[in-house]
């Protein structure tokens, strides 16, 4: 995901995102302001401008839009450079425009930060440093070098020279401003949208994988009787054909096959799991599932119950939700990436409240990125000793965002912090310092009544 999120935060995915029909359609709105501007500059306030020259670079605006209407079909995607000459075009028409015009006695002199602010959202930080140089240069030149604003009378139109400098900075501030925060802005919304496509994504496969994992069962269940029949009608035909060995042979394979479809049934089926039980399970009986793809990777996890309500102890029957299951083996797997060699996971519950929390026995969270854990594509700088700890390991991003959204969507809330357990006295001889994420949910939002749970009936599936 570095590379991507690289890619990203350069600009080299954006840069083809623009249409030839976008820059066109912007040039046009241009245009019109820019006609616009002249004719009530010639008719209401009578100035005197060397319109021919005006109107011309006017008339270049529309000739490359022609041009390229012409050459290109209108849903053209532009490349990286197509999209830096069309803005450095733009720029460069705006300024001779504005050279024109009074420079920057011209009000409409903060134009130039449009074609930068445009180069900072859509292209690379090269591009974009370039047409800030070339913004700047030009707009310092025009501080100097421009055509005055003449009325009819022959008056220049002109601001002090303190005014004209308070422009020329205010200008060069708010380029390097709106470039910087129109890249940031741009680029975390970018950032979360991947991450949210990622999410879907992860949800998708969980729901798949549940999905089928219902189909396998009832399948197991509807194909346990022919099964079974096949087997009884097989070992009769053995006994029958004792003393003829070739179909004695083929009977016992029969037998032998059917032995195989029921295994192979049973495996897919988890032993043969109805559906009620494929929708809810016991919740430690769920973080266990979750927790599944983690058990053989060299760390030591430690599973624990310590309800915390003095009348009713019973663990609680909860939705087997993709969403839940995802999310807490995500949390699981980054505890296992980043501990040194035992991870707990304590289920607790009140009357009100059910709350899971992962804990682990590595260095815990970064203290400067506690409070934007759950942002995508948080990452912390690795050291050399974290490199040769985790090789290739990005650190916490885009896993713990998407854990944090899927379980936020089933009613959770989640806290990270650092520190020692001081929630549960088991294993006291270890020494728990590490991260600790909680979750923890209303019941009302995932726990399953028992009652309604065991007099539920499963609707007969067509196969």
């Amino acid at each position: 995901m570095s590379d991507q999120t690289a890619d990203l935060m350069s600009g080299q995915r954006r840069s083809n995102w623009i249409r030839l029909r976008t820059i066109t359609m912007i040039r046009w709105i241009a245009v019109i302001g820019q006609v616009t501007a002249l004719i009530v500059a010639q008719k209401l306030f009578n100035l005197q401008l060397n319109l021919p020259l005006c109107y011309g670079a006017v008339a270049c605006s529309v000739l490359a839009n022609l041009v390229s209407l012409l050459v290109f079909p209108e849903n053209r995607l532009l490349t990286e450079t197509e999209n830096a000459a069309m803005l450095l075009f733009d720029l460069l028409q705006l300024c001779f425009l504005l050279f024109l015009t009074g420079g920057l006695n011209n009000p409409f002199a903060l134009l130039v930060i449009g074609p930068v602010t445009v180069s900072a959202a859509t292209l690379t930080v090269r591009s974009t440093i370039t047409l800030a140089t070339v913004a700047i240069i030009l707009v310092t030149l025009m501080l100097e070098f421009h055509l005055p604003l003449r009325t009819q009378n022959d008056f220049i139109l002109r601001v002090p020279d303190l005014f004209l400098w308070g422009n020329l900075a205010g200008i060069v501030i708010t380029i390097f401003f709106s470039s910087i925060y129109s890249r940031r802005v741009v680029s975390e919304m970018s950032s979360m949208s991947e991450a949210l496509a990622a999410t879907q994504m992860a949800l998708a496969r969980e729901q798949k994988l549940t999905d089928l994992g219902g189909v396998v069962a009832a399948a197991a269940h509807e194909l346990g009787t022919p099964l079974a029949t096949i087997k009884l009608t097989s070992a009769e035909l053995m006994e029958e054909l004792a003393e003829n060995p070739d179909l004695h042979e083929d009977a016992a394979l029969i037998r032998e096959q059917a032995d195989r479809c029921r295994d192979i049934l049973r495996s897919m089926g988890r032993a043969g799991k109805d559906d009620l039980q494929l929708r809810h399970a016991p919740l430690l009986t769920l973080i266990e599932e979750a927790a599944e793809p983690h058990l053989h990777r060299g760390k030591n996890l430690r599973f624990s119950e310590d309800p915390m309500q003095s009348t009713e102890g019973e663990e609680p029957t909860i939705m087997r939700r993709p969403e839940i299951i995802h999310g807490i083996r995500n949390l699981i797997q980054n505890a296992v990436d980043f501990a040194r060699n035992n991870v707990w996971i304590e289920s607790d519950w009140t009357q009100d409240e059910i709350i899971v929390r992962i804990m682990d026995d590595g260095t815990g969270y970064p203290p400067h990125l506690i409070g934007r854990i759950g942002n995508p594509f948080v990452r912390r700088r690795k050291g050399e000793r974290d490199r040769k700890k985790r090789p290739g390991y990005e650190g916490m991003g885009l896993g713990l965002f998407i854990a944090k959204t899927l379980l936020e969507r089933t009613g959770a809330k989640l806290y990270f912090t650092n520190g020692f357990d001081i929630y549960s006295s088991h294993y006291p001889k270890y020494k728990r310092r590490g991260a600790v994420v909680e979750v923890s949910w209303p019941r009302s939002a995932i726990e399953i009544d028992d009652a309604q749970f065991l007099a539920g009936q499963n609707p007969k599936i067509e196969l």
